[in-house]
């Protein structure tokens, strides 16, 4: 997976379409969940798709996310998203202003707003899930 700032650059010189379809693209890098895990518990409320995100804790303390959705559009937003926080410990989750690391994006107005009307729940999720292992 790209980094987010590689990301960015090439997202600015795209065309509405293009970076829809980026994206996409990007959504197709996320790591297959397993159904298993796609669960009433680990669904992300108030997406327009079905959104779940599965943390784990991994052996050096940095959090690893499962995510996926039914539709690829969000599937690339999720990408988007952990790409802010993916394999960070909790403290340096904590310390990170997701939003503003996704506005070079400019999703609002690059997406319809059915699109990014999850994002917060998905950021809030993630923060939530970052301060519960930073606190224990």
């Amino acid at each position: 997976m790209a980094s987010l700032s590689d990301l960015q650059d090439e997202y600015s010189f795209l065309d509405a379409d293009d970076r829809y379809r980026l994206l996409i693209d990007l959504g197709r890098t996320l790591e297959p969940m397993p159904e298993a895990l796609k669960t009433d518990a680990t669904m992300v409320r108030g997406c327009s798709a079905s959104v779940w995100v599965y943390p784990m804790v991994r052996e050096d303390g940095t959090l690893h996310f499962l995510a996926d959705s039914n539709a690829a559009i969000t599937k690339g937003i999720i990408a988007l998203v952990l790409l802010t926080v993916q394999d960070m410990l909790p403290a340096a989750i904590l310390a990170t202003d997701i939003g503003r690391e996704l506005a070079p994006f400019d999703l609002k107005n690059q997406l319809s707003s059915n699109r990014t009307q999850g994002i917060p729940n998905m950021i809030a999720l993630i923060v939530e899930t970052a301060r519960r292992y930073a606190a224990g």
